[in-house]
């Protein structure tokens, strides 16, 4: 048997700059949309679970949706059609988002999406479990400690927003240990269940609440499930339980999804705060290339917001 830590070192680090896109679901919003893509997918998943609809083929469709939607962001089918491009064409706009999003994967997990999900039943209910909101409502801690101040990350992510990309990233990563892509999923979407009812108190809080912290949990747990019908309750409680330990294949995928999550929404924070205006003009290209480019390059450097490129000042550009 492998060490945790050589079960650890199974991670793909490809995956990095993917998990970070994935991340940024949390933070594009549009206008006429409650809430961030992230949290809208969290609710339509829910919806579809809630329903009796087989986690596989919310797996599928919901990693599929969040894939593309690392490219094209909001630009929906249903947008893009109200905007007059043909169905066709927006077929093959998301068919070349998704095939940009999907070359960091390996050729498992490319199977996996690829692959026909199981049947669903005609949705009983267009409408998610009250809890959906309820965790879109509860901003997570931020980086506490029992010893220290906490590190507050404005504007805070919620819980609905952490758990669907927890959801995405492990169903990604669950090929790497041969997980279960479906269970690894649903775990994702439920692990915060019980902040449905209980704030987040973070690290520091969950150490003085002791002995009273397991118990607790597992009864606001149980409120949320009460929320859901027998069969999708039973489902998301089988799921659940490859939360405690990573001994499992399905739980190191969770866990490995729940720990990059956290660490990249801390990152993300300290990445916008390191961030050189050289680095947004220069390689993130600001001011994109174009008829005007040279113009407004020029009025950049006039105002002493950017160095003037060497042609600009009789000089050889490298």
């Amino acid at each position: 048997m492998n060490s945790a830590a050589e079960e650890g070192r199974r991670a793909p680090p490809a995956l990095l700059p993917l998990c970070r896109a994935l991340g940024d679901l949390k933070r594009i919003r549009s206008a006429g949309r409650a809430g961030s893509i992230a949290e809208r997918m969290f609710a339509a998943a829910w919806t579809r679970i809630a329903a009796g609809g087989h986690p596989d083929a919310v797996a599928r469709d919901t990693v599929r949706a969040a894939l593309i939607a690392t490219r094209l962001g909001d630009l929906d089918a249903g947008t893009l059609g109200q905007a007059g491009v043909p169905p066709a064409e927006v077929g093959r706009i998301q068919g070349a988002a998704l095939a940009q999003a999907i070359v960091p994967l390996d050729m498992a997990t490319r199977a996996w999406l690829a692959g026909e999900a199981r049947a669903e039943p005609a949705a009983v209910s267009t409408s998610p479990p009250a809890f959906v909101a309820r965790l879109a409502a509860q901003p997570r801690a931020g980086a506490t400690h029992p010893e220290r101040g906490r590190l507050m990350l404005e504007p805070p992510e919620s819980h609905a927003e952490h758990c669907l990309v927890v959801a995405v990233i492990g169903a990604l990563l669950a090929p790497t240990w041969d997980a279960g892509s479906e269970t690894v999923f649903l775990a994702g979407l439920a692990h915060h269940l019980h902040n449905a009812l209980l704030p987040d108190s973070g690290f520091a809080g969950e150490m003085l609440l002791g002995e009273w912290l397991q118990p607790a949990f597992t009864r606001a747990t149980a409120l949320a499930l009460q929320e859901l019908d027998p069969i999708p309750r039973n489902r998301v409680q089988a799921a659940l339980r490859i939360i405690p330990d990573a001994a499992t294949p399905e739980g190191r995928a969770f866990h490995a999804a729940d720990t990059l999550d956290r660490v990249l929404q801390v990152e993300h924070h300290l990445r916008a705060a390191g961030t050189t205006m050289d680095f947004v003009l220069r390689q993130m290209e600001l001011v994109h290339a174009g008829p005007t480019r040279t113009f407004q390059d020029a009025v950049l450097a006039r105002f002493g917001l950017m160095a003037e490129p060497p042609e600009a000042r009789g000089g050889v550009a490298a």
